[in-house]
């Protein structure tokens, strides 16, 4: 019976080493595999304990609709968050002052450890001179320098902006960093219509459909590809020529790109990166018992990402081995929360 199991283990683990083949579905299926085989492997200690600060920001609408669009956008995505569990410190602000914003990040920067995650959503209308995004908000309005300076006095390591507002694009060289994952709603500066960009990527937060690996939790990559897609649905339903352009960034050094893939190396950081948890994750999220559990499950599934963006670059007897033993962990895990 062992040498079955550990024949059909081989099997998994080169399907799983094969391009296109590494999808949960198959990963879910180490879990049938007997206790003993799971145990044999052990990984160095991945840090288990962490907390995600969520800042949504939405600014002035300048006109009734739009204000209520930005209001309840940012609702939704707050809504979200607040179910998916585990150990976050959620704000939202509805129109804030520059004063008030700054004062948040304060918080979050006296709170936050290098180990902690941050993540920033802005909701709103913006403008680019040429030289300075700025986000539209009650009084002077904060620029993209400022933000930046804010974002870089922050602790924590692991960092996603969203930026959602028209012109978003021209905000992406200040943002950028070696550890930031930047997504914004217009490829450029010069995009200026209002976006709805944010609409979508709000609801990949709250929709199982986003997430397209089935792991129950949903990314920055899946929730930017998933806005992308529904953003490009919604203009050429409408038959209008698209005014907005979504693209990411997470390399550090790119202006923005509308495909992240390995060849251009943009999406590494944001494929590894969970914004929200889903269906029995979330549950388990919350309760305090499993929470150490969810936290290093999803420790697993980024270095399981992380490996298979290096995997071109590996010898394959070295990828097959740390995939293998990445998953058997990850199996042991899932067990453990499925208790």
């Amino acid at each position: 019976m062992a040498g079955r199991a550990r024949s059909g283990l081989s099997a998994l683990v080169q399907r799983l080493a094969s391009p296109g083949k590494a999808d949960w579905t198959v990963r879910r299926r180490l879990d049938s595999l007997p206790h003993k085989i799971l145990l044999a492997f052990v990984l160095c200690a991945l840090p288990v304990h962490s907390t995600t600060f969520y800042l949504t920001v939405s600014g002035l609408g300048g006109e009734t609709d739009y204000a209520q669009r930005f209001k309840m956008w940012a609702e939704d995505i707050d809504s979200s968050l607040k179910r998916a569990g585990g150990d976050s410190n959620v704000i939202t602000l509805q129109a804030p002052t520059r004063e008030q914003i700054r004062a948040k990040f304060a918080d979050i920067t006296r709170l936050a450890k290098p180990g902690d995650s941050l993540v920033v959503m802005l909701i709103g209308h913006g403008t680019y001179d040429g030289v300075d995004y700025k986000f539209n908000i009650p009084g002077p309005d904060l620029t993209a320098s400022e933000l930046g300076t804010l974002l870089d006095r922050v602790p924590a390591t692991r960092q996603l902006v969203v930026n959602m507002t028209s012109c978003s694009g021209g905000s992406i060289e200040t943002l950028r960093r070696p550890t930031r994952i930047v997504i914004t709603a217009t490829k450029t500066g010069s995009e200026k219509n209002a976006t709805v960009f944010a609409r979508y990527f709000a609801e990949a937060l709250r929709e199982p459909s986003a997430d397209t690996d089935k792991n129950e939790s949903v990314s920055a990559l899946e929730a930017f590809k998933y806005a992308q897609q529904k953003t490009t649905d919604f203009f050429d339903t409408q038959k209008r020529l698209a005014t907005e352009h979504s693209v990411i960034e997470d390399t550090g050094k790119g202006q923005g790109e509308k495909t992240p893939n390995a060849e251009n190396g943009e999406g590494r950081l944001a494929g590894a990166f969970p914004v929200v948890r889903l269906g029995a994750n979330a549950a388990a999220a919350r309760d305090p018992n499993k929470r150490p559990l969810i936290e290093r499950k999803e420790q697993l599934e980024q270095a399981i990402d992380k490996l298979k963006f290096d995997k071109a670059a590996m010898p394959q007897a070295e990828y097959t081995r740390q995939l293998t033993q990445l998953l058997l962990e990850l199996a042991k895990t899932q067990e453990a929360i499925d208790k």
